[in-house]
């Protein structure tokens, strides 16, 4: 019996007509080619974390969970490789002790590692690119049923593609990642008037190895965040405190915000009041300590989010417009809307391609009503030649995403080379790729 599949934020369901948990590179591949020859479609399934329905199935679910963990490990050149259903918050365990981290991370790590990359999962900082750029090779099941190899000396042509693959191409089955030393972020978070922070934004973007802010609307103040990066062995060490951290993270960023987002539900007109009153009591802090436990935040407060790439100089302007839109149409927000830069990479469909980006990523508590809110904020950041995020809320299709990704064509050769019958397709990858 087959259950219903549900995303993390409950915004998307799908009933699949049969799950598999294949244990092996052989199960994978049987399961495929089954599906190919009985007519249906398959897709892997890692943590559900994304808000859109890309992972969403009526043929074969394949449940991950049993393809974890670490392959091998090249100490040497920094390099693991994993199998593809890994959670990102398992990684610690497994390269604290070869010396090894991250090269970057956003900021939640429920995460497959091939999830995250697949959908092209970021953190802050215009010297750091998304996860996937640090993917040198990869195994995967292709919609023939072929276990196909890719890496810098192997099929490297397809390497661009393969490493932000939308699910599209076949079946990740393992992932190399370059990784970096272990090392330490040195964490400022401190209160800045919103009007500061959007006039400084590229300068602190560029100064700083990781920035980023929060904006709750209504206010017209932030919190940035700030990170430094260090030795592992820098005497600047600090961790937070087990009270502290358990204070900030359980108490008031899910305790305290589920009880405040509940009460705004029933009582939009008290949101403004609610955020000045939050941005009245905001405070500092400074520590330092691994970067894992620097980059993540527990996130236990469900919520929807739409994230939107713009070229970097946009993001002021794209920002004051969103809070004008916010004025004038009245919109009651109570989430923050969240601001972060990456690097330009080459990876064919990155919301980096060829550019730095700043990211701007609006969100809504899970219960809210659909107001128009996230249609209206999507218009904005579309017009400065916005990209969204692939694993969030949008209603691009391929013809708008054609216009904001030069090689977007050379993405739909490979995948007519890689699932020329459409194993993987769903209602998702229909929309933004095309049949």
């Amino acid at each position: 019996m087959t259950s219903t599949w549900r995303n993390w934020a409950g915004t998307e369901t799908s009933n699949p007509a049969l799950e598999v948990a294949p244990r092996s590179v052989e199960e994978v591949a049987d399961a495929v080619r089954q599906a190919r020859d009985t007519g249906r479609t398959v897709k892997p399934i890692g943590a559900s974390h994304s808000f859109t329905a890309i992972g969403a199935t009526d043929g074969v679910r394949l449940s991950m969970r049993d393809l974890r963990g670490l392959v091998t490990a090249d100490v040497e050149r920094s390099r693991v490789t994993l199998w593809a259903g890994t959670h990102l918050h398992e990684l610690p365990a497994i390269l604290n002790p070869l010396g090894l981290a991250l090269a970057n991370m956003g900021d939640v790590d429920r995460q497959t590692i091939s999830g995250a990359t697949s959908t092209g999962t970021h953190g802050t900082g215009l010297g750091f690119a998304g996860l996937a750029t640090g993917i040198v090779g990869a195994t995967l099941v292709t919609g023939t049923g072929e276990v196909l190899t890719v890496s810098e000396s192997e099929n490297a042509e397809l390497l661009p593609a393969v490493a932000l693959g939308l699910g599209a191409l076949g079946v990740l089955l393992t992932v190399t990642i370059q990784c970096v030393p272990r090392y330490l972020l040195r964490a400022v978070e401190a209160p800045l008037p919103l009007t500061e922070v959007l006039e400084t934004f590229e300068e602190r973007s560029r100064t700083a190895d990781h920035f980023e802010f929060f904006w709750f609307p209504h206010t017209t103040s932030t919190r940035t965040k700030t990170n430094t990066r260090l030795p592992l062995d820098s005497p600047e060490r600090a961790p937070l405190g087990r009270a502290s951290r358990f204070l900030d993270e359980e108490v008031v960023n899910n305790a305290l915000l589920g009880a405040v987002v509940g009460l705004e539900r029933w009582l939009p007109r008290s949101t403004p009041s609610i955020n000045r009153a939050i941005e009245s009591v905001a405070s500092s802090r400074d520590y330092c300590d691994e970067s894992h436990k620097v980059f993540i935040t527990r996130r236990r407060v469900k919520f929807r989010e739409m994230e939107y790439s713009v070229p970097l100089a946009a993001v002021p302007h794209a920002m004051r417009e969103l809070g004008e839109l916010i004025d004038q149409k009245g919109y009651r927000v109570s989430f923050p809307v969240e601001v972060r830069s990456a690097a330009a990479d080459e990876l064919l469909l990155s919301t980096a391609h060829g550019r730095e980006s700043g990211y701007i990523a609006v969100h809504r508590y899970h219960r809210d009503p659909e107001d128009g809110f996230f249609r209206d904020a999507e218009a904005i950041l579309a017009a400065h030649e916005g990209r969204p995020h692939w694993g969030k809320m949008h209603t691009c299709d391929a013809a708008s995403l054609r216009e904001v990704y030069p090689r977007f064509d050379e993405f739909l050769a490979v995948r007519d080379r890689l699932d020329p019958d459409r194993v993987f397709a769903n209602a998702y990858l229909t929309r933004v790729l095309g049949e």
